[in-house]
This record gives structure tokens, C-alpha cells and sequence, in this order.
């Protein structure tokens, strides 16, 4: 009983080979749905990556049920991501590939039709951003673009922002300052 605990049925190097190599095919199967399947899971793609996990599971295992196996699949599994985090971050080609860029989307009030249908985006997705955004219309936007984490991220154009506590401050100081040149007046 203990003896499978500790045994690996299988060499550690495939072992490790076996990791590497199911991670890459998942970046890859994840990088090809795109920045907008990320941006906004739903109960079946959570369904659907719960099984992934299940589905992929013995091509990292193979024959091995064995403790130091798991551990050794594990490790590898962190290790590999640490390292293409870090690579992500120093090395903005391994970014462009894994990550993507940033889609633009809308650009002086206008919806990129085409970019909206290639990304499935809908219109009503387009609408709720701007609103979060201090935007009351996609017309109020200068510039929108769907960044590779799958945010929509949008200039809204100044003079249609909202009036914040502080616009309403300077405009009220700028009142009392008329009111007493007015009252010195008379």
C-alpha cells in the first residue's frame, strides 16, 4: 500500500514532459477562443473547463497514481506558469503571442461592426461599458477597445462625462466669488 505512494509507474522525465506539453495544448486551445470567451465565463464554460481538468488529467498522469507523480506533476504545472508569466512580462513578442492585443472596437462614436461580430460582442455589452465607463451613449466614446484580458476599455469624450463633486465645487466658488464682487458693488 505504501509502496504506491512513493513508486513512480512511470519515468520522471516523461513525467515532466507529459506537464509541459498539456499545458502548451491548453494555451494554445485557450488563446484560439479568444480575449472575449475569458472576459465573460458563464455556467458552461465553467462546466466545460471542470471537465477539461477531468479530461486531460490522465494524458499528465499516464499509469502513475502515485504521490510523488501528483507532486511531481504539480510542480511542474507552477513552475511552467511561473515561467511564462515571467517571460510574458520581459518579453512583449511571447506577450503579443500568448496574450494577444488590444481590438479596437469603437472609435469617434462609431461601432467597428466587423471587429463587434468577429469578437461576438453584442451591442448591449457595448452599451453597459460605456454606462460603468461615466458614458451616456457609444456616441460619447473617442475610442473603445476589447484589451486581450477581455475588459472593454473606453475613452468617453470630456464634455460628455458626468458633473463630479468637484466640477460642482469649482463652479460654486466661482458663484460666490461673482456674488461678493457683486455685493462690493452696491
Amino acid at each position: 500500500m505504501f509502496n504506491d505512494l512513493f513508486q513512480m509507474q512511470i519515468p520522471m522525465l516523461e513525467k515532466i514532459l507529459r506537464t509541459v506539453l498539456v499545458y502548451v495544448v491548453i494555451i494554445v486551445l485557450f488563446r484560439m477562443i479568444g480575449k472575449r470567451g475569458l472576459a465573460a465565463l458563464n455556467t458552461f464554460d465553467f462546466v466545460v473547463i471542470f471537465l477539461l481538468s477531468n479530461v486531460v488529467q490522465n494524458a499528465i498522469i499516464g499509469e502513475d497514481n502515485s504521490l510523488l507523480g501528483g507532486a511531481i506533476g504539480a510542480v511542474t504545472l507552477i513552475a511552467v506558469n511561473a515561467a511564462v508569466n515571467r517571460l510574458i512580462v520581459v518579453s512583449p513578442l511571447t506577450s503579443r503571442l500568448l496574450e494577444g492585443t488590444a481590438t479596437t472596437v469603437i472609435t469617434d462614436g462609431k461601432v467597428d461592426e466587423a471587429e463587434v461580430r468577429r469578437l461576438g460582442l453584442d451591442r448591449a455589452e457595448l452599451e453597459h461599458a460605456v454606462r460603468v465607463q461615466n458614458g451616456d451613449s457609444i456616441a460619447d466614446v473617442t475610442h473603445g477597445e476589447l484589451d486581450p484580458s477581455g475588459k472593454l476599455v473606453l475613452d468617453v469624450d470630456d464634455d460628455a462625462k458626468p458633473v463630479t463633486r468637484r466640477d460642482l465645487a469649482e463652479v460654486l466658488a466661482r458663484l460666490d466669488s461673482i456674488d461678493r464682487r457683486l455685493s462690493a458693488q452696491r
